[in-house]
């Protein structure tokens, strides 16, 4: 673990950290003493990210030595989080297919294990009240791209289906004839 100069840190560098950490779009770039001074080795290099890298260490960099960096120069980060689910094909915006977005890519979610504690967990998510069914083998219509989660095992009470557990990301033995629904019975 290295920590990060704020000199040349940009908003483009800001977007491909929090594209990576799967937490939404970059509000902030703080400075000094925001959430403390860090204690890893100090990254020498500027970071020149053009923002559509997926992951920080794929980014250019260059060997500039224009900037002194202490840990009093550490980048601290704000990043917003977005909505990451949604349900598609449905008759209202409370049911429908559930799909999932994971570095800027929608996908779907296998029905293997799907259940209403899963359900539940989406509903809670989209504000759409309580599970009234979870449905599989695509209720509500294939869907297309990456199948990004299977067997999910919520308790019900995670305020997002990303903290459930899961196989991993992209992790499957699904097709999207396998895709989950949910339908919610709030609007």
């Amino acid at each position: 673990w290295v920590s990060v100069c704020d000199a040349a840190f940009d908003q483009q560098d800001a977007e491909v950290v929090c594209r990576e950490l799967d937490c939404g779009a970059p509000v902030q770039v703080l400075g000094e003493d925001a959430f403390g001074k860090g204690d890893a080795q100090m990254w020498t290099q500027e970071i020149q990210c053009r923002g559509n890298e997926s992951q920080i260490h794929l980014c250019p960099t260059s060997q500039s030595h224009q900037h002194k960096c202490s840990h009093d120069n550490d980048v601290k980060l704000v990043c917003a989080d977005v909505v990451n689910v949604r349900l598609v094909g449905g008759n209202s915006p409370c049911a429908g297919r559930v799909e999932v977005l994971h570095r800027g890519q929608w996908g779907t979610v296998c029905d293997d294990f799907w259940d209403l504690a899963d359900a539940a967990v989406v509903c809670r998510e989209l504000d759409c009240g309580e599970p009234v069914d979870a449905l599989g083998d695509a209720h509500f219509g294939p869907g297309s791209g990456p199948i990004w989660m299977s067997v999910l095992v919520c308790f019900g009470i995670e305020s997002s289906l990303k903290n459930c557990e899961s196989a991993g990301w992209g992790k499957h033995t699904c097709g999207h004839n396998d895709d989950a629904g949910v339908i919610c019975s709030g609007e």
